[in-house]
């Protein structure tokens, strides 16, 4: 079987992520507006942003695709008609994919957009070869596959579609307890409803049993005495396996994470990009630097990892049964945006001081230690530190850097 390169798809959440996405090594990005996506609480962009960003994307040779997954009601449809002609309008910084999980939709789509492809979200519960068919005679180019499918079955299900209808599938971030992300905890709980993106992960929650004849008498629910957090499971990733997903036929590997940072978007696309390439060029080279990829992405947060369902169903070794925070090795201080000077620009993420030991990653994969030397305000006066969070300022690091390298300070 020939072995096809396959895409690397990285989220981003705001302008600022899709740039860092770009520039860190995918090949596509997926990203959502203010309406009809799955992720309400992300910033999301705004037509405008929008627009811009996919024109980035764009001069940069990639892809962009705009989610669109909501499960629709009735008075969501004409909203949705004016925001696919809203798109279209964009001219050549159009979206190149629609990411549509609701039929109706997906007939909207079709009948104002033909010329953007249609993707089929992983909401659609796409778990069988037949369903990939069905979709690819209606005109989606590609399907999600649910994240319950083994690499057995995704290989099958390769074997039995058309050879030009793409398989997409998330190798990497965070997992839902509900089956293909198809959850009611959030709206039962809160009113929020996850199937419209007001997710509100009530599956990190700590649960007890409430006996009836006893209110407000709260058991503590065990499993193995390790605790009550039930439904919290560890994060995706795929690193260590990139062979086998790519001779399972994958054609796109798709990262979970639209509400992360620019520090975990660049984090993990340059070291799956660098994982992809090196296996690629030479499997030898991959098998040996398997360790140096799984400490790069340690770097990023995340609940510890599992493979999901790739080599078999879960068991309860894929749960955090203890608590529901992230490991964070890191924190993000910053993306250089400017030059001022021998000074480089950068809006504050998290505090930082002169005399710092810290280090800057780049786009290229190169990865270096500096200490900071000075930072000033935007009016020049020196600060010891800078301890307002978005605040534009300006710093000597004692070495030379460029646009788009990325700070970071080690816990």
């Amino acid at each position: 079987m020939e072995i096809k390169k396959p895409e690397l798809l990285i989220p981003a959440g705001n302008l600022e992520t899709l740039k860092t996405a770009v520039m860190y090594g995918a090949d596509a990005i997926y990203i959502g507006g203010d309406l009809y996506g799955l992720r309400a609480k992300a910033k999301n962009f705004s037509m405008e942003d929008m627009k811009i960003g996919i024109g980035f994307a764009h001069e940069h040779g990639k892809k962009v695709y705009v989610t669109a997954n909501i499960t629709a009601h009735n008075q969501d449809l004409e909203g949705i008609r004016r925001y696919f002609k809203e798109l279209k309008a964009f001219g050549e910084n159009r979206p190149d994919a629609l990411i549509i999980s609701d039929p109706g939709v997906f007939s909207i789509a079709m009948e104002e957009v033909p010329e953007i492809d249609l993707h089929i979200s992983t909401q659609a519960n796409n778990t069988n070869y037949e369903t990939y068919r069905f979709w690819h005679k209606l005109g989606a180019t590609r399907v999600v596959s649910a994240r319950e499918l083994s690499i057995k079955e995704l290989s099958d299900l390769r074997a039995n579609i058309p050879e030009e209808m793409e398989i997409e599938t998330f190798i990497h971030g965070a997992m839902c307890i509900a089956y293909s992300g198809r959850c009611l905890l959030s709206n039962y709980f809160t009113g929020r409803d996850a199937n419209m993106g007001a997710c509100t992960h009530s599956c990190r929650w700590r649960y007890h049993i409430v006996e009836e004849t006893r209110p407000g008498e709260y058991l503590p629910i065990e499993e193995n005495e390790r605790g009550t957090y039930l439904f919290n499971s560890k994060d995706l990733c795929m690193i260590e396996y990139i062979p086998e997903l790519i001779k399972a036929g994958i054609n796109s590997f798709k990262i979970e994470g639209r509400m992360k940072t620019a520090l975990y978007v660049a984090t993990v696309a340059r070291t799956y990009r660098k994982a992809i390439d090196e296996y690629l060029e030479n499997p030898a080279l991959y098998e040996a630097n398997k360790p140096h990829y799984m400490e790069e992405i340690r770097k990023g947060v995340n609940r510890q990892f599992t493979t999901g369902f790739f080599f078999g169903n879960p068991t309860h070794e894929d749960q955090i049964y203890d608590h529901n925070t992230y490991e964070k090795a890191y924190s993000y201080l910053g993306t250089i945006s400017g030059v001022r000077d021998s000074y480089y620009e950068l809006e504050q993420k998290n505090k930082f001081c002169v005399g710092d030991m810290v280090e800057v990653i780049k786009p290229n994969g190169d990865t270096i230690m500096t200490k900071v030397q000075r930072i000033t305000d935007e009016q020049g006066n020196d600060m010891d530190s800078c301890p307002h969070p978005q605040q534009k300022i300006y710093v000597d690091f004692g070495t030379q850097l460029n646009i788009f390298d990325i700070i970071r300070r080690k816990e």
